[in-house]
């Protein structure tokens, strides 16, 4: 059995985990199947590891926030004709203990051990913290 590997991906243009659901939501968001996609100009070396359970960890506002697990990957041309890779996305959003991250282009690959813990169901129903205060409280080890 292969490793997992997750992805590492900014949530550019989006203010909370809200406003990415929202997007997702929307049908620009989503394929034919109604299943949400996020299209990129590289198709990851490490597929095979991706879809072993991987997941997509997406940092909003400078804080990984929330994972959604990748059911496959699709082949996908845009109106220029040039191949893509669109990470077909299970919808349903899981929040992650805020961990921060600088920016960064494209994604990147995650470890298992590097990826932010799951919140529990209890933690997940409360309100979020405030970007900054979170990001502060993960910088010096309190969430």
């Amino acid at each position: 059995m292969e490793n997992v590997t997750h992805i590492l991906k900014l949530s550019v243009g989006t203010e909370s985990v809200e406003d990415l659901m929202a997007w997702q939501s929307s049908a620009r968001a989503q394929g034919p199947d109604g299943l949400p996609r996020h299209v990129t100009r590289m198709w990851p070396k490490r597929a095979a590891e991706i879809l072993n359970g991987g997941s997509i960890y997406w940092v909003v506002k400078g804080l990984v926030q929330c994972r959604q697990r990748i059911l496959r990957l699709e082949d996908h041309a845009g109106a220029d004709g040039v191949r893509r890779c669109a990470i077909v996305l299970d919808p349903t959003l899981i929040r992650t203990s805020p961990a921060q991250k600088r920016p960064f282009q494209g994604w990147r690959y995650l470890a298992p051990e590097d990826a932010p813990a799951d919140l529990s169901g209890r933690r997940e129903s409360e309100d979020a913290l405030p970007p900054e205060l979170a990001g502060a409280l993960a910088d010096i080890g309190v969430l």
